[in-house]
């Protein structure tokens, strides 16, 4: 949690976690993105950046902000302000084990895909749609 003392910042304790399913993101819109996914997931990673400082609705910053992404989109770097996870096997079993590690601090999942919603809720997660992140 963030609060403002004169002026400046205090964080006490870890900053909230944002995890979005690269994914899904991703293909919930329509521009072409199945011709270059890697491409794709770099363009929501820089979309990305400006929300770990500023926040999301409900959710003010800063934030930890974790894109993962899977199979064709595996290598991406991280950029300030997000880290890229490269996901061995499935994208949604590792949103998963990020969810269930945040432990007590606020945990908020950006997918559309229903059963992971169910997943991440069961280990306290909270979940929004990708025009969380999109605008």
């Amino acid at each position: 949690m963030t609060n403002t003392k004169g002026g400046t910042d205090v964080t006490d304790g870890p900053l909230p976690l944002i995890v979005v399913d690269g994914a899904n993101v991703v293909g919930s819109v329509p521009d072409g993105w199945w011709r270059d996914r890697r491409g794709a997931a770099e363009r929501l990673r820089d979309r990305l950046a400006p929300l770990a400082r500023s926040g999301v609705a409900g959710l003010p910053g800063p934030l930890e902000l974790v894109l993962v992404v899977e199979g064709a989109a595996r290598g991406v770097e991280s950029v300030p302000g997000v880290r890229v996870e490269d996901a061995p096997g499935s994208g949604d079993d590792r949103i998963v084990d990020l969810a269930a590690a945040a432990g007590d601090r606020p945990c908020l999942v950006v997918t559309a895909d229903r059963e992971l919603r169910r997943r991440v809720r069961e280990h306290g997660a909270q979940v929004t749609g990708p025009r969380t992140v999109l605008g």
